[in-house]
C-alpha cells in the first residue's frame, strides 16, 4: 500500500476535479491520505522529484568545488 510523504498515512485513489488550470474542468487521476488529506497526482509527484533532484545536484557541485587558494599579499 502507499504511504503518505507527510504523516505515512494510507494513500487511496481518488478523482480529482482540477478547475483551475484549465478553461474548462478536467477529471484526473491521483492519490489522497485519508489521515490528513495531502494529494499526490503525476504532475506533483514529477515536480518534487525535479526539486530534489536539483537541491542534490547543488549540493554535490558545492562539496567537489575547489577551494581557492588565498590571495598572496604584494
Amino acid at each position: 500500500p502507499m504511504t503518505c510523504t507527510r504523516c505515512s498515512g494510507l494513500m487511496v485513489e481518488d478523482h480529482l476535479l482540477d478547475m483551475q488550470e484549465s478553461y474548462v474542468p478536467m477529471w484526473m487521476r491521483g492519490l489522497r491520505c485519508v489521515a490528513c488529506g495531502n494529494i499526490e497526482d503525476p504532475l506533483i509527484h514529477y515536480n518534487r522529484m525535479m526539486h530534489e533532484a536539483r537541491r542534490i545536484r547543488r549540493r554535490l557541485l558545492r562539496a567537489v568545488q575547489p577551494i581557492a587558494p588565498p590571495a598572496q599579499a604584494a
